[in-house]
């Protein structure tokens, strides 16, 4: 019988040194849980961080798969398929943006926003200018272009030398941004929650400063809604609880809810300066990805799904703030919709395995917040099984 040690010794002798390695093996998932290979079952709110965003084995993705797996998964880019149009045709109806870019990943979504706020830039405004403002604490992927526009990356150096012209204000500071406006800046990249930095929404003013800012100096607004984004603080976009318009758009994580797909959208301002051979991907926006990520989106905007989203927000929230008042363990709760943080005064690391231990799964954001991301599905029974982990796994570390 092959036990947990063996595979995780496997594991060692083949992969990579990029994560470290949990000391367990999951098998299978149902839902809102998971189970490992010995059968301990785990409340999953982590959902692979913020994608499973309509839990594990939904039967509709399921059946999606399974429709398009027997018809066909790929062909070249150039060939229209009609699960591709219908997706395409989705998003941007519900959008403030004309068209879209498939790819695989919020990384390349982000790379292909930089592109074409760069090209756009150069063919609009002038040949230098081609440089970017980006955030402290932010996170944007993993990928050259990503990283530099990424501030935690320059404890890297090793990666170096990083995409130049790359300059950081600082998150919520709208004179900060200011300070960095240049004849040469082609985009400012905003998180409109910050989801690696600590779970860290934007202020409404600065963020409506942002795009008026960005109006009077004609340069690209792009938001990265990876992580924040397809419902994930209870709309499907995540700018439109700030009551803006993006340039460029990225998304990816929920809206395939688990399968590989990504996708950056433009306004036919910025859309127009592509032009035929200067962008490209072999898998994005192949049929299979496009049909599952139809499936998800429609079923994130069917009728009632943002109102549970956000009513099991304000309960996860309420709860941590209920547990914060009898516990000093818990510094400050912050949140949107079912992406929420709570900051914690003891080691996160230690508490993370010690909440695992009891039987519930979670990340870490930023220095010492403990990151609750749990599908969107997740109901009332599955909010108050998690806040009672939580309170008994503080109390016992």
């Amino acid at each position: 019988m092959t036990t947990t040690q063996d595979i995780i010794e496997r594991a060692k002798a083949v992969s990579m040194n990029t994560y470290p390695i949990q000391p367990v093996v999951m098998s299978h998932g149902q839902g809102c849980y998971l189970t490992d290979i010995d059968g301990k079952e785990y409340l999953d709110f982590a959902a692979g961080i913020a994608v499973a965003a309509l839990g594990h084995a939904h039967p509709k993705i399921i059946n999606a798969m399974k429709e398009q797996a027997q018809k066909f998964m790929i062909c070249p880019a150039s060939y229209m398929t009609e699960p591709r149009v219908k997706c395409a045709e989705l998003l941007v109806q519900n959008c403030c943006t004309d068209k879209v870019f498939f790819c695989n990943s919020g990384a390349e979504a982000m790379e292909a926003a930089m592109k074409l706020a760069r090209l756009w830039a150069h063919k609009n405004k002038s040949e230098t200018c081609k440089e970017f403002i980006s955030f402290g604490s932010s996170f944007h992927g993993r990928t050259f272009g990503a990283v530099s526009v990424t501030e935690k990356s320059r404890l890297y150096p090793q990666f170096g030398p990083y995409l130049p012209g790359c300059h950081f204000a600082e998150f919520n500071n709208l004179e900060s941004v200011k300070a960095l406006i240049t004849d040469k800046i082609c985009g400012i990249i905003l998180e409109p929650v910050q989801g690696e930095g600590g779970i860290t929404p934007a202020d409404k003013d600065f963020i409506q400063g942002l795009r008026k800012l960005c109006d009077e100096h004609d340069i690209a607004l792009i938001l990265d809604e990876v992580q924040c984004g397809m419902g994930r603080i209870g709309s499907l976009y995540a700018h439109s609880q700030f009551d803006i318009e993006a340039d460029i758009i990225a998304i990816a994580k929920g809206m395939g809810s688990g399968f590989p797909v990504g996708a950056m959208l433009a306004k036919d301002k910025f859309a127009d300066a592509m032009e035929l051979g200067m962008h490209g991907t072999t898998y994005g926006g192949n049929p299979l990805a496009t049909h599952v990520a139809y499936t998800v989106v429609s079923e994130i905007m069917s009728d009632g799904f943002m109102d549970h989203v956000n009513k099991m927000g304000e309960r996860l929230v309420a709860g941590l703030e209920n547990i914060k008042s009898r516990s000093n363990k818990i510094e400050a709760v912050r949140g949107i919709g079912l992406m929420v943080g709570a900051d914690l005064s003891i080691d996160i690391k230690g508490f993370l395995g010690a909440l695992r231990e009891n039987g519930m799964m979670a990340t870490q954001a930023g220095a010492k917040t403990l990151r609750l991301t749990p599908p969107l599905i997740a109901g009332e029974k599955e909010i108050d099984e998690a806040l009672e982990k939580i309170e008994n796994t503080l109390k016992d570390f």
